[in-house]
């Protein structure tokens, strides 16, 4: 049933239709009511006046004034030929649809015009009691006023609210996209310095290779060897950093050591600090993982434990596993805090970008996988992996 509504509210001139078509059907009842009255009006005529004057309701939104002249001037001769209640309920849709969807001003004419009619038709076939009639007339006017007036109202404050979604639907994708730059102009300064590292061991090992060429080749070969290997994960940060969009120039800020997944234990324990017991799990080894990796093992579980601090609530706890594979680095962080809200409100971000959004961007940076979403039983899980080396 609500499916029908729904479609039914996409497809306004079908509902028309039908309430046309169910206006017809009982001026139609009311004919072959009067199939033995003497007084009755022959089919030819009664017919084609009964569906001319409903046919308008049909075209009520799309002609809304031009509708409403048309069902005035066929109300004359319907309600004289006493054909049935189409030319009253015709009329009262009318008023009510220029209520809805022309305007007050025009809809007060429309009032003014139906009025004169009604009253030049009974003045012509005045009648005792006429008064009560024109009463009634009026009291009926007066509802679809009123009810178009609500319905008016009601649509506006649904325009209303559609735009202002529309507007935070905009502001909210802008938020993402500006989120994104920020986080891989941060990504950037830190593999600035990753890649700066590198390439100082390069110039350094050369030298020494240079110097020790002859003198000491056991040594020189070392260097040469280390060269190699710096040089293949330096080139494999650098293409990495090639696909990073950085629109600003960072200068005058400080340099300091980036924390690396060896430092798991230490951020374990400040988080524990701050009030959130933190079960640690690393299983392998933690040396040895391209730099850019290492640091995004370590700001992805830093951020998800920071997310647990804001948003899991009192009482909560948290768990990390680390585990590291030949080819992969698997990290799991799980807490027991507010995860099915959570699911609703996406997490704000972080200071300098960070979140969602940023944690998944660090990923794909190194060619891994994130995952984020609520526990079946509550609480939140993050889940991500590296590979351990990458392609150059």
């Amino acid at each position: 049933m609500r499916r029908l509504s729904l479609w039914m509210r996409a497809h306004p001139a079908v509902g028309d239709c039908l309430l046309a078509l169910s206006l017809l059907s009982i001026d139609l009842l009311v004919l072959l009511t009067q199939a033995t009255d003497r007084h009755r009006q022959p089919w030819y005529v009664a017919l084609p006046l009964d569906v001319a004057m409903v046919a308008p309701v049909a075209f009520r939104r799309k002609y809304p004034q031009v509708t409403a002249y048309v069902i005035l001037v066929l109300t004359v001769p319907h309600s004289a030929l006493q054909l049935g209640i189409g030319s009253a309920t015709a009329s009262c849709i009318a008023l009510y649809t220029m209520v809805v969807y022309v305007g007050r001003r025009q809809a007060a004419l429309y009032v003014v015009a139906q009025l004169a009619v009604a009253v030049l038709q009974m003045w012509a076939h005045w009648a005792p009691g006429g008064w009560i009639t024109l009463i009634i007339i009026v009291l009926i006017f007066a509802l679809c006023w009123v009810l178009g007036e609500f319905v008016g109202a009601r649509q506006a404050y649904h325009a209303e609210v559609e735009a202002r979604l529309h507007l935070l639907e905009t502001e909210r994708d802008q938020a993402g996209r500006i989120a994104v730059a920020e986080e891989r102009g941060r990504i950037a300064r830190e593999l600035h310095d990753v890649v700066a590292h590198a390439v100082s061991v390069i110039v350094v090992q050369a030298d020494g290779a240079s110097y020790a060429l002859r003198s000491d080749p056991a040594v020189a070969e070392r260097a040469v060897r280390t060269i190699s290997d710096t040089g293949r994960q330096a080139l494999a940060e650098l293409r990495r950093l090639l696909q990073v969009l950085r629109n600003e120039e960072v200068t005058g800020e400080p340099r300091i050591p980036q924390p690396t997944a060896e430092s798991l234990t230490d951020l374990a324990e400040r988080v524990r600090t701050a009030g959130v017991p933190v079960e640690l799990s690393i299983d392998g080894e933690m040396t040895g993982l391209p730099a850019g990796v290492s640091l995004g093992v370590y700001r992805i579980v830093q951020e998800s434990l920071t997310n647990t601090l804001k948003h899991a609530g009192p009482g909560a706890r948290a768990q990390v596993r680390v585990r590291r594979t030949e080819n992969l680095v698997d990290v799991e962080i799980v807490d027991d805090g507010a995860g099915k809200a959570r699911a609703l409100v996406p997490a704000p971000d972080l200071p300098g970008g960070n979140g969602l959004i940023g944690m998944r961007e660090r990923a794909h940076l190194f060619g891994g996988i994130l995952q984020a979403g609520p526990c079946p039983a509550g609480g939140w899980r993050v889940h991500a992996t590296f590979p351990v080396r990458l392609d150059p």
